[in-house]
């Protein structure tokens, strides 16, 4: 038996090639942990329905970012980078919830290597039942399916280390400098929406994202600022403003310099490279809006994996 501690990265994943998208799809509207389609018994056929009619205009999305997602490697070097600052007692593993290498892969590869305690490690910030959540849940499934020894330790969010808010901090003052005068410039944090009867029900996600917002303009300083949301996936109500209505009414109100902040994200992937870049680019230049600039995604930023690496030590030391 190995005396290392297994570090499991819990993440999201994305298609690695265009011929993923449709089962990359499949996996995600199938997860009631995310969305419920009628009864669990029906789910996978009006979800096969949904993802038939969708994929054709992602993979359309995903062609004009490379032909798929960066999110594997990125993951993979966030590993490689936290393995190096925690030395050689720990040893990095990636679960992708709905792409590979799967959560059965990892702990297929960490039983290979004889280790018995993991540490799961979630790399969405603000705990949601949908994100963190359903990784969880899959994790407890294949442990109980596989009847597998492992001691597992869960870190679940870190919306409010210092650390995480100081890296963001950072990419928003290095993104207020790239504009002529950074007073005349909006902020526009974008989250990942979720339906609004998540929040309803309880779950703490906008209270975390919003103390993300304070926590990061607390270091920014005085500046003008607001939240919305994108990546809506159904007609449910979801959390609103949505970011690409906010981005028309900063272009009426005769907004010029919009300096977007992705949220609930920590790596490059569809939702920044696509979604940010491509689609609200364009409508903030349709709407008027004359200098459109991103923050950059903290992928393996040297304070980011600071904070990856604290929260690790800490955690394992208690």
């Amino acid at each position: 038996m190995s005396d290392k501690t297994a570090l499991l990265l819990l993440q999201m994943g994305g298609p690695d090639s265009l011929d993923a998208v449709h089962p990359f799809l499949m996996n995600l509207f199938t997860d009631r942990d995310i969305i419920k389609i009628g009864p669990a018994f029906l789910q996978p056929f009006i979800a096969r329905r949904i993802v038939n009619k969708r994929a054709p205009e992602v993979t359309e999305f995903y062609r004009q970012i490379g032909g798929k997602s960066p999110i594997r490697e990125l993951t993979e070097a966030q590993g490689s980078g936290l393995q190096a600052l925690l030395g050689d007692r720990f040893r990095s593993f990636v679960a992708m919830r709905y792409s590979r290498p799967s959560t059965i892969d990892a702990l297929a590869a960490i039983k290979r290597e004889g280790i018995k305690r993991v540490v799961a490690l979630s790399l969405y910030p603000h705990y949601s039942r949908a994100t963190t959540g359903s990784s969880v849940n899959e994790l407890q499934r294949v442990l109980k399916e596989a009847n597998a020894d492992f001691e597992i330790i869960y870190i679940d969010r870190f919306y409010n280390h210092p650390l995480y808010i100081k890296a963001l901090a950072a990419k928003v003052i290095r993104g207020l400098q790239s504009f002529p005068d950074p007073k005349d410039v909006q902020i526009v944090f974008s989250a990942h929406s979720l339906p609004q009867s998540f929040i309803d029900e309880g779950d703490p996600y906008l209270a975390h994202i919003q103390e993300t917002v304070r926590l990061v303009m607390e270091q920014v300083g005085e500046a003008s600022h607001l939240l919305c949301f994108q990546s809506k996936a159904s007609k449910v109500k979801w959390l609103e403003p949505s970011t690409e209505a906010t981005i028309q009414r900063l272009g009426r109100e005769g907004k010029e310099n919009l300096l977007m902040v992705p949220l609930s994200f920590v790596s490059d992937h569809i939702e920044t490279l696509y979604e940010i870049d491509i689609q609200y680019a364009e409508e903030a230049k349709a709407h008027g809006i004359k200098r459109f600039v991103r923050t950059e995604s903290l992928n393996s930023d040297p304070m980011f994996l600071d904070c990856l690496a604290d929260l690790v030590r800490t955690t394992v030391k208690a």
